[in-house]
């Protein structure tokens, strides 16, 4: 596709989705379409531009040049100069940047909520949280707006959101990507990630990214990995640690690991827990000083914002290390290097850690109702990772009751192509999606499902507590939601799509239809297209009929 054809796609795709709290600012699509004319004349020219084609988003605290950057706080605005290397490096390449995108602010955060801009829903399931920091990046790709985001990286803000919205993070090696022109959360732990919906397209744009710039002190040159034994050592938790994961999750990780070690990998089980009691330090201990330095000055000078511009979750931890004392940071530093030091000991010969990217996916209410806790739980595997300088990577790895299931490989500095190779060996279980109108069988969207790899499986009915409306749209389809009141069985048809199908078809479906679970008469719970309630209003109600079908036999 042409970069200028792409860029009409997404603005289009921005419409139909309708998420204004992905963004926290936008460029005109006219501005937009006048660099893609320019990418498209380059390669007509001859000109080589790996990238080109490519839409790209940015994380709101990174600098990219014509957009202000926020941190995610209007007060703490300012106008960068220049593009940060990261995204100066994707436009030569020839990306195009569509705008910057909403997080938690300061990037101090796991959930996505904790912004003035609003909290950024979930791609699949609009009541539960994105995660964060990198809300928005992440849902923008997810949604399919955009081909490839930046986020940032210091506890698991480009991993978390990667698995609660079913596509790629990417979190490379501290240093190669350089943090020139990023506000800071933790300075030097710090690291511009990507996301995409799929890893080659990932992986190309973090080596696009990937050198040193000369400036940020902190840049290392990467140091190629020998290639992928046949049957690389692979660790995974032991089962205690394992435990209070969200229903369905342990078996859903017990099957990825059966897929890794059917591709020859040898699976050893390791006691972690020097690895998570290292990853407790990043928030509990003195290693927060780090943010108090970042933006804790400005926070302070502007205490009266608190609650207001300022999130007062983010506020209370910033300004917290404001107590820790050098002696308390020299201690647990040595904490740290103990811990690090066993964990890796444990370890092993082990090329990677393979584990769950998080725990969970709680809604916006339970983390509304116990922010700090919720968010701690949300880290329990990541926040290690850079305090230990590890490279990581999270991929999808199927559904658990219609919403995303992630895994995360965690690897030495420099294995993030090694990474990769491995995470290609897991690939994804197929999905089971259950659709009730426009994409049944001899229906005008059933090609899509087809196009998409998908197979037809079985006739069934929902359970009974759904409800069908008849919505106003080119070619007619219905809206599914769920109800307390007046439901009945619906019927339909399972489809069964490969993951990869199954990821583009939703990165393209229209507002304001979406993915969530639903379940069935037998009792199964399968991923199935739901209609958000702001499109019923003036719907006729169909449940009486039972099903799209019947419907269309009694309008003709």
């Amino acid at each position: 596709m042409s970069a200028i054809a792409r860029v009409r796609a997404a603005y289009a795709r921005l419409i139909e989705v309708d998420r204004p709290e992905i963004w926290i600012s936008l460029r005109d699509e006219t501005d937009a379409a006048a660099d893609a004319a320019a990418v498209d004349a380059r390669v007509a020219a001859g000109e080589r531009l790996p990238l080109a084609g490519l839409v790209v988003a940015v994380k709101d605290n990174i600098d990219a040049a014509g957009f202000e950057t926020t941190a995610g706080s209007r007060t703490f605005a300012y106008a960068p100069s220049q593009d940060s290397p990261a995204v100066a490096r994707l436009r030569a390449a020839g990306a195009v940047v569509l705008g910057k995108t909403n997080l938690d602010q300061f990037a101090t955060g796991l959930v996505g909520t904790r912004s003035p801009f609003g909290a950024v829903r979930n791609a699949w399931a609009p009541e539960r949280i994105s995660g964060g920091s990198s809300s928005g990046s992440a849902v923008a790709v997810a949604l399919g707006i955009v081909d490839l985001a930046l986020g940032t990286d210091t506890a698991g803000s480009g991993r978390v959101p990667a698995a609660l919205n079913g596509i790629v993070g990417v979190k490379p090696t501290i240093g190669l990507v350089p943090t020139t022109g990023v506000v800071p959360a933790c300075r030097t732990l710090d690291c511009v990630t990507v996301f995409a919906r799929d890893l080659p397209t990932a992986r190309r744009a973090a080596e696009f990214m990937a050198g040193p710039d000369g400036v940020d002190p902190l840049c290392r040159t990467d140091r190629p990995a020998p290639p992928l034994d046949a049957s690389p050592v692979v660790a995974v938790p032991t089962a205690e640690h394992l435990e209070d994961l969200a229903p369905g999750w342990v078996e859903a990780f017990a099957d990825v690991v059966r897929r890794l070690a059917e591709s020859g990998a040898v699976i050893v089980e390791v006691d972690i827990a020097p690895l998570l009691e290292a990853a407790g330090l990043l928030y509990g201990g003195a290693f927060v000083a780090e943010r108090t330095a970042a933006v804790g000055d400005f926070i302070d000078a502007h205490r009266d914002q608190i609650g207001a511009d300022l999130d007062s979750t983010v506020a209370g931890i910033v300004l917290s290390g404001a107590d820790a004392r050098a002696a308390d940071y020299f201690r647990d530093r040595e904490r740290l290097e103990r811990l690090g030091l066993e964990g890796l000991r444990r370890l092993g010969d082990a090329v990677a850690l393979l584990t769950p990217t998080t725990t969970g996916h709680p809604t916006i209410a339970d983390v509304a109702a116990d922010p700090l806790v919720a968010n701690s739980r949300m880290g329990r595997y990541t926040n290690f990772a850079n305090l230990l300088d590890r490279s990581a990577l999270a991929v999808p790895a199927g559904l658990v009751g219609g919403l995303p299931f992630g895994v995360m490989l965690t690897g030495a500095p420099f294995a993030d192509r090694t990474l990769a190779q491995l995470a290609e060996r897991i690939g994804s279980a197929d999905v089971d999606l259950l659709v009730v109108g426009a994409h049944l069988r001899g229906q005008p969207l059933n090609a899509q499902l087809v196009e998409a790899g998908g197979t037809f499986i079985a006739d069934v009915r929902t359970a009974a507590d759904y409800r069908l409306f008849a919505l106003d749209t080119t070619p007619p389809k219905p809206g599914l939601v769920r109800s307390s009141a007046g439901g009945a069985p619906i019927a339909g048809e399972v489809w069964r799509l490969p993951a990869t199908g199954f990821a583009r078809f939703v990165a393209a479906l229209p507002h304001p239809m979406g993915i969530g679970p639903v379940r069935l008469e037998d009792g199964r719970t399968v991923s199935g297209f739901l209609c958000e309630a702001v499109a019923l209003e003036g719907a006729a109600d169909i449940t009486a009929l039972g099903g799209w079908r019947a419907y269309q036999a009694a309008s003709s």
